[in-house]
């Protein structure tokens, strides 16, 4: 078990996150072609095609974090803006995170690339039931720092992504998500390709409510030595 502290993003209540369970949502989108895209899109990088979409990848939960850096090996890799949605003692949540992947490792193995980079998720919460009725109204966004350019990433509305509903519906069935899960629920396309960069911030904006969840962090490229 990982423990992260977060907390409400409505007044700064504490929420004591305690994961047990890390599951990251790939091929998630809800229109089919805008998944064949992604696959296509990953397929260059030479990403091998996915046995079944969605599919649901376990990552170790002390890859959950909050830091503003992040330790990666090399500079293949880059991230990926997603909504996350936490089961917790006191209700389900939905936070802003980041899926970052080593995109070398990918080209030979999916899942273990998911394992090797930390997952970057923001510090503020907010309730799920709180946007659940309008989910397909938030807006997804990311930008990245390339070259010392700050450029835009991913821009798009969440509805282009499966419901969390329908994505703990697929993964853990009619119990829903057990306590102590956390879930990332998939990603929107690049803006012109993946690529990787210096920092990454993302942002899950609510136009309903007039708030958005935000997050970014840095990247410190290890060396291969061999």
């Amino acid at each position: 078990m990982h423990t992260v502290d977060l907390r409400l993003a409505q007044d700064g209540t504490p929420v004591r996150a305690e994961i047990k369970d890390l599951v990251i949502a790939g091929w998630a989108g809800r229109d089919m072609a805008a998944v064949e895209h992604h696959i296509e899109e990953l397929a260059a990088l030479g990403v091998p095609r996915p046995s079944t979409v969605p599919l649901f990848y376990r990552v170790g939960t002390n890859q959950l974090t909050t830091a503003a850096e992040i330790d990666v090996l090399g500079p293949g890799s880059s991230g990926e803006a997603e909504a996350v949605v936490l089961s917790l003692p006191g209700g389900m949540y939905v936070g802003i995170g980041s899926d970052h992947t080593d995109r070398d490792v990918e080209s030979y193995s999916v899942a273990v690339s998911k394992q090797m980079c930390p997952k970057p998720i923001g510090p503020e919460l907010w309730p799920l039931d709180e946007v659940a009725a309008h989910w397909d109204r938030l807006e997804l966004r990311s930008w990245a720092v390339i070259g010392g350019e700050r450029v835009l990433y991913q821009e798009g509305a969440v509805a282009g992504l499966r419901d969390p509903r329908d994505l703990i519906a697929r993964h853990a069935g009619a119990g829903g998500l057990p306590v102590g899960t956390a879930m990332f629920c998939g990603t929107l396309a690049a803006i012109g390709g993946i690529r990787p960069a210096e920092r990454f911030e993302m942002e899950l904006r609510d136009p309903v409510l007039g708030r958005a969840l935000r997050h970014a962090y840095a990247m410190r490229c290890l060396p291969i030595v061999s």
